[in-house]
């Protein structure tokens, strides 16, 4: 776990981590409503280009920011799950045959 550290206190620095590491250290410490998978990683990235200057993770800079993105995607997809079923509507009409 040596090089899973990031962020050195004596100097002060963030050190930072390859994308498995950064994805293997956030799924360890978060409860299971929040693990990610690499395609969530590369989407994150996307979305919030800013905060990503290059290919380093670092695990002290992003990892709040991608829980918040990530709490905030699983809400809208639980909010557009809601939607749809709302609109769903069924009718279910007997077929009534008359013979007489």
């Amino acid at each position: 776990m040596v090089g899973l550290i990031t962020f050195n206190q004596s100097k002060n620095m963030a050190t930072f981590i390859s994308k498995e590491q950064f994805l293997q250290e956030h799924n360890k410490l978060s409860p299971s409503n929040l693990q990610a998978t690499l395609a969530m990683l590369n989407r994150f990235r996307e979305e919030k280009k800013p905060l990503m200057k290059d290919d380093n993770w670092c695990l002290d800079k992003l990892r709040i920011p991608f829980i918040s993105w990530l709490t905030a995607m699983q809400e809208k997809q639980n909010k557009k799950g809601q939607l749809s079923r709302k609109k769903e509507i069924y009718r279910n009409y007997p077929e009534t045959h008359y013979e007489g």
